[in-house]
């Protein structure tokens, strides 16, 4: 949790004196006044851009009027005490008849910090920095505490929230998704009695890159939750994945055969493993866990098969229950051995969405959750917008379109491209 002691508003902590706050001034310094300079190179280019320009006296019609008000700007190197020429523009617009006027492009009239801080303000918030503290937190370390009120983050919601919205109803008729992953995943509403329960769809791209495909608040993962999501995916033109991986929740499933009848199922391994030491006491775990690392760990399919059979031999007497756990989705935990070799690490659990959820958990724990569920949808697409420009592609990822075309893969490795059977047959 990232909390905050105020000091005592110096600059600096007892005992540091000179050197690092003269450090700070000096760096402080140089931004100034390189960007005094820019601003008057700015001017002057503007100027002599239209110094031909005169009036029925001969008087140039764009000129030097002094400056505006001195105002402190927010930068990286801290706040920054800046001084704008001002432009004399007596030129008029044909069209409108309005006077021209003369617009910074380097430090617009509105501007009071630069887009890095304006960029790091949510971040810091969205990874646990309560908007209260960012004045004690940020004020001493850049100078000025101008721009960094809990209204600002609260308007920043806002314009998260409406980018939500955008983002939900995008088209989707131009990526092609050949592998998804889907999860729920409950956070708390710190202002209501139900947790906001998030679907989740994570897709990869015919290209390898993975990218968010979709984020709704669902009421428990029902079926119907679930199958509004996919229909909204569907009549925004996502095509059928190839194969979908989430845990055993019986909604995604159900929905995913009403919507996408062609997609193949696999199941999580890290949720699947979950339930089945659910099943088992406590002293069986250690064994068990490698009995069934055996199974999802194996060089190939035919070794899985012979692992599962020892995990039965060895559990099926003593604890049915788990044992059926493994065995009634068989063919689902070992859909992945159908495909590249390549890809078996990315599709045997669905971590890219539980990894990314952490930092989603981490925030709303600290938080108490967010104030509602417009909010916290929000927070979580901000979250993992963040998070995605960090994702890497999976392996291999050349062999993705040749999934898609419909190559086969036995135990990992291709064994038949499109078309190839069709060409044998002709020859």
């Amino acid at each position: 949790m990232l909390t905050v002691v105020p000091g005592d508003g110096s600059g600096h902590e007892e005992g540091q004196d000179g050197p690092a706050s003269l450090i700070d001034e000096i760096v402080r310094e140089g931004a100034r006044r390189m960007l005094a300079e820019a601003l008057q190179a700015e001017v002057d280019a503007y100027i002599a851009r239209f110094a031909g320009e005169r009036d029925a006296s001969g008087r140039r019609l764009v000129v030097r009027n002094g400056s505006h008000e001195s105002r402190e700007v927010l930068t990286s190197a801290g706040a920054v005490e800046v001084t704008v020429p001002r432009v004399n523009d007596k030129r008029t617009d044909p069209a409108t008849g309005e006077r021209m006027r003369f617009a910074s492009a380097i430090l617009p009239p509105w501007c009071r910090k630069t887009p890095k801080i304006t960029e790091v303000l949510p971040l810091l918030y969205l990874h646990g920095l309560s908007s209260g503290d960012f004045v004690p937190a940020l004020g001493q370390f850049l100078g000025s505490s101008a721009g960094l009120s809990a209204a600002v983050i609260t308007r920043l919601t806002e314009t998260w929230k409406a980018e939500q919205r955008a983002f939900a109803a995008r088209d989707l008729s131009q990526v092609d998704y050949v592998y998804v992953w889907a999860d729920g995943i409950h956070v708390n509403i710190r202002l209501e009695e139900h947790k906001l329960c998030l679907l989740v769809l994570i897709g990869v791209r015919a290209d390898g890159r993975k990218e968010l495909i979709a984020l709704a608040d669902g009421y428990r993962e029902s079926a119907e939750s679930w199958a509004d999501l996919l229909r909204d995916c569907a009549r925004r033109g996502m095509r059928a994945p190839v194969l979908a991986v989430g845990d055993g929740a019986l909604g995604f499933w159900s929905a995913l055969r009403e919507v996408f009848p062609g997609a193949r199922e696999a199941r999580c391994w890290f949720h699947k493993i979950a339930n089945v030491l659910g099943a088992l006491p406590k002293s069986a775990h250690p064994g068990a866990k490698k009995a069934l690392a055996e199974i999802w760990n194996a060089e190939d399919k035919p070794h899985a098969l012979t692992a599962v059979k020892a995990f039965q031999a060895a559990y099926g007497a003593k604890f049915p229950k788990a044992t059926a756990k493994i065995t009634d989705d068989l063919d689902q935990l070992l859909a992945f051995y159908d495909y590249p070799a390549e890809h078996w690490v990315h599709l045997r659990t669905t971590n890219p969405i539980e990894s990314t959820f952490a930092t989603v958990r981490h925030r709303t724990k600290i938080t108490k959750g967010p104030g509602s569920r417009a909010a916290g949808l929000a927070m979580a697409f901000k979250l993992i917008e963040s998070a995605q420009d960090r994702w890497r592609a999976v392996n291999a990822p050349h062999l993705v379109a040749l999934v898609r075309a419909g190559a086969t893969f036995i135990n990992g490795k291709l064994a038949e491209r499109p078309g190839e059977k069709g060409q044998e047959n002709a020859a």
